[in-house]
């Protein structure tokens, strides 16, 4: 009995699709789907992308880019996820260089929102998928509990809540916040 082959699609072939309308990441070749996010999700978004997009520009250091910008974390086969927000220093993405497609660089810092549907076991794997590929932090950042999660590569995770500064001297030196702001 013959058994048909599923091709698994290339973070090309996924980044040339027509827009679904919906929210898709590409997973080791397949298409998976979520729901929209909620209006809280959009609104912590809208924060980070502007107390660090606001920093990043004022100081010159890079670019901050949001609504799920795809990231390619894995090849053969390849794997897109849709970050939150995401830091890249000019030193990864250089001013001049052109921002179509899905390119190689990954970003520095990566900041993924908890909704009511994820799954902390799928959101730990996209974590690992992340590092693995090169960033330096993950913060995950949970409405519920207004707390920040930041995991890195070679350090125990470190969990924030309201009232601890969030910072990344490492990747944003002089950048501080308190983790409650996020959320606010």
């Amino acid at each position: 009995m013959a058994t048909a082959t599923q091709h698994l699609m290339t973070a090309d072939e996924f980044g040339l699709r027509p827009d679904s309308e919906r929210i898709e990441e590409l997973v080791r070749g397949r298409i998976v789907m979520s729901p929209p996010p909620s209006r809280e999700h959009g609104m912590v978004c809208n924060a980070v992308g502007r107390l660090f997009g606001n920093f990043v520009a004022e100081h010159g250091l890079g670019r901050v880019l949001n609504n799920d910008s795809g990231v390619i974390t894995e090849r053969d086969p390849d794997t897109v996820r849709g970050a939150d927000v995401a830091y890249y220093s000019y030193g990864r993405l250089p001013k001049e260089r052109s921002l179509r497609g899905y390119g190689p660089e990954i970003p520095e810092l990566v900041f993924e929102v908890l909704s009511p549907s994820d799954r902390w076991s799928n959101l730990l794997v996209k974590v690992g998928e992340y590092l693995n590929a090169g960033v330096l932090a993950v913060a995950l950042l949970d409405p519920e509990t207004r707390e920040a999660h930041v995991y890195r590569s070679e350090a125990r995770p470190v969990t924030l809540g309201a009232d601890d500064p969030l910072t990344f001297p490492d990747i944003l030196p002089g950048f501080q916040v308190a983790v409650g702001r996020l959320f606010d």
